[in-house]
């Protein structure tokens, strides 16, 4: 499968008065053309950032400091602002996770659907009214033309959901970044928009990243996942790896917090104890260490490489090492003069 993007050791730091916060620590990542990769982790774990990044939407005290951002061969990282207002949009169109605060509260609706068709697609007002409908009609919002003419503040969350996707598709883009397209609707519409996203990824070809926090989302739509924590990926693989043979603890810990449907038995979910690293001084090994109960010497000391699995799983975890079974002191030290 061609690559239509790769993030090859991608960093991205914020400045602040207290210090620098290291909140994307040498990512790297692919996505191949019409799939689906989830990323999930918990909050702060530095996945919207990466997207962010992706986008070239960070805050002004925000700066990529390393890596690659290949878009169909293109390193989005060397572009100017100009040069991005013509993919963001176009090529790539991203779902935000609060669409209160994403959407225009003096703009209607058609007008900020509208403004990307005659920005990116030359078309006129006419023809781009008329598309903007369609495209609210394609994501299950009734009454289109009516709708059209409404406020943000006129919709209600779910259908709030809905014109931010629209939004994200009316320029048929190749990616559809969604973070967090579910937080914060009911079961029900939560349920239609994924549904809604599946439905455009088969009938349009479009490479989608989803970003959650939830593995029940990306179980039923992505093909690949990557788990994040503390700025880093610390597993990927395909669906099925990451549910069924899992390698890393801190995926485990994210499983066992996940109600099990299919387990008869009542046994209390059990949650990740501690707390996040702090990115202001990030470990010098693996960011998981302080909240893992299989943690060695070498843990504390040195962060891991992503161990391969097989050919597709790749995990970040010393337990990974043919010599950490073992469990000696030993093993610190081959490690690191073999």
């Amino acid at each position: 499968m061609d690559n239509l993007l790769t993030i090859n050791n991608l960093r991205t730091s914020f400045f602040t008065h207290v210090g620098e916060v290291k909140a994307v620590r040498g990512v790297s990542l692919h996505l191949g053309k019409g799939e689906a990769l989830g990323i999930v982790g918990e909050s702060g774990s530095g996945k919207s950032i990466t997207m962010m990044s992706l986008m070239r939407l960070l805050e002004e005290n925000g700066k990529i400091l390393e890596g690659q951002v290949l878009f169909e061969g293109k390193d989005l990282t060397k572009l100017g602002e100009k040069e991005m207002q013509k993919i963001r949009g176009n090529d790539i169109g991203m779902i935000f996770q609060d669409p209160m605060t994403s959407l225009n509260p003096v703009y209607t609706i058609g007008a900020q659907l509208i403004e990307p068709l005659i920005k990116h697609k030359n078309m006129s007002k006419k023809d781009a009214f008329n598309t903007a409908v369609k495209m609210l009609q394609l994501v299950g919002i009734p009454g289109a033309e009516k709708r059209m003419k409404q406020y943000p503040h006129e919709f209600s969350g779910g259908m709030r959901q809905r014109a931010m996707i629209a939004m994200a598709i009316v320029c048929n883009p190749k990616l559809i970044i969604a973070d967090e397209p579910t937080t914060a609707l009911d079961v029900t519409i939560q349920a239609q928009i994924l549904e809604l996203m599946k439905d455009l990824k088969d009938k349009l070809n479009t490479s989608i990243i989803l970003i959650t926090h939830d593995l029940g989302v990306v179980a039923d739509m992505c093909a690949r996942i990557n788990v994040m924590y503390g700025g880093m990926v610390v597993e990927s693989g395909s669906t099925r790896d990451i549910f069924y043979n899992p390698k890393h603890p801190y995926t485990w810990g994210l499983l066992k917090s996940v109600p099990n449907p299919k387990n008869i038995s009542k046994e209390r979910l059990k949650p990740i104890d501690g707390q996040p690293p702090d990115l202001l001084k990030p470990p010098a090994g693996c960011p998981f260490t302080d909240r893992c109960e299989y943690a060695m010497k070498i843990c504390k000391s040195n962060l891991p490489p992503m161990f391969d699995i097989n050919d597709e799983h790749k995990a970040a975890c010393w337990l990974n090492h043919s010599l950490a079974l073992s469990l000696d002191t030993k093993v610190e030290e081959v490690v690191f003069n073999e």
